[in-house]
């Protein structure tokens, strides 16, 4: 049974690096320092370091505009833009991931930016699929500064010495994700994150088994068929095949990545932002691996999330617009992988030879020609967060079934875009 909704237009609010003495100060477009603020979602070390390095080069080559960065963590990121357009107390330039863009449209927090894009000297280094996240009716509305390109990483000496291959399809994972559980010693096949976060993943494993939410037409709506068969097969790594730390219902970020890196898990799925983390504790190519998201019964689903940089007001418009393209320089760009994982948006940055040369981002390379961004519409983060995850969690600890779940996710699909 197939259960689709008409599409509705509803506000849904809430809930190395290059030295700098090497670039050349541009002329000063400025009679005087502009003073820009920067909202962006960086949480980690990693991406505090690489914030860092992109404003150390940028003061390098723009002397006369002073960026000053304010962090807000992502679960409270929609309730403080949101309060920031209704009090008229904006920034001048936000961060906005691509499943917001819409809840952030249609409440006025963004400026139309298609003029500037079409003049930069720099378009022609962004595939036009990148800005297809950040445009409505023909405008653009902000420029990808790097992106999210799932993927997996595994215990390659693991996997190496059980005789296993890393997975290219949802069977073959769940497959090696049995045999290399062992509970006696702690270990388990899969670290599923479950806990804060991991409600996207749920979604990809829909989408993978065959039903997308938002269809090449405009219709969003649900197979509640195959949603069953999805959260039955996901949380089935759990409540079936044991596969998975007993802890997935509320193991967010840090919990996954501490499994891994301290040997409680396989594998896991998350995003090249990760990458320096793992590094950090495991040795690449030797302890870990990673591979590209494996394929579902019905299509490979991993997602290309691109993080844009927005004008959020006309005032001090120009040097807002100097600061946020200069994430599609190279050197930029690739000073930002080297500190975090990000990979470039810009297609000219992403073939330097300091990625390319890298064996170990070659998943992700291969990912970027069939990776797909998020469903992105009014509401669609506030029904991931809100119901998508609490609905699998239920399944986690045994107070749901995969066909509760799903009723439970369609029921809320359809309240999301009413």
């Amino acid at each position: 049974m197939t259960t689709r909704f008409d599409r509705r237009s509803v506000l849904k609010l809430g809930g190395g690096l290059l030295a700098a003495s090497t670039l050349t100060p541009i002329t000063s477009a400025f009679a005087q320092t502009a003073s820009i603020n920067y909202w962006h979602t960086f949480t980690s070390q990693s991406e505090a370091a690489g914030l860092e390095s992109v404003m150390a080069l940028f003061k390098a080559a723009h002397p006369d505009v002073a960026v000053t960065p304010e962090n807000i963590p992502n679960p409270d990121f929609m309730a403080k833009i949101t309060a920031a357009v209704v009090g008229d107390a904006r920034p001048n330039v936000t961060m906005v991931s691509s499943e917001r863009f819409e809840d952030l449209l249609a409440m006025g927090a963004l400026i139309d930016m298609t003029d500037r894009i079409a003049a930069w000297e720099r378009r022609g280094d962004f595939d036009d699929s990148r800005f297809a996240s950040i445009s409505k009716d023909g405008k653009l509305y902000g420029v990808p500064g790097f992106t999210f390109v799932d993927w997996g990483y595994y215990r390659k000496d693991w996997f190496d010495e059980a005789g296993l291959a890393a997975p290219t399809t949802y069977d073959e994972f769940r497959d090696a994700a049995i045999k290399l559980t062992d509970p006696a010693k702690g270990r388990y096949g899969f670290g599923l994150r479950g806990g804060p976060g991991g409600q996207n993943f749920v979604v990809n494993v829909i989408e993978a088994f065959g039903s997308p939410v938002k269809s090449a037409d405009g219709t969003i709506g649900l197979d509640r068929d195959i949603v069953v068969k999805a959260l039955d097969w996901y949380a089935g790594l759990l409540v079936k095949d044991k596969a998975v730390p007993p802890s997935a219902a509320n193991d967010g970020f840090q919990q996954v990545i501490s499994g891994f890196q301290t040997g409680q898990t396989a594998m896991i799925w998350h995003h090249t932002g990760s990458y320096q983390d793992i590094a950090s504790k495991l040795k690449p190519g030797v302890e870990f691996g990673t591979f590209a998201m494996p394929a579902g019964p019905a299509t490979r689903v991993a997602r290309l999330a691109y993080a844009y940089n927005c004008i959020t007001k006309e005032d001090g418009a120009d040097a807002a617009w100097e600061w946020i393209k200069f994430w599609g320089e190279p050197d930029a760009a690739v000073a930002f992988l080297e500190k975090t994982g990000y990979f470039p948006a810009s297609t000219v940055a992403a073939g330097d030879d300091r990625i390319g040369g890298n064996p170990m981002y070659k998943a992700a390379s291969d990912t970027l020609g069939f990776g797909i961004p998020q469903p992105s519409f009014p509401g669609a983060a506030g029904w991931a967060q809100s119901t998508v995850l609490p609905a699998l969690q239920q399944i986690l600890i045994g107070q749901a079934t995969a066909e509760q779940a799903a009723d439970q996710i369609i029921e809320g699909l359809a309240q999301a875009i009413a």
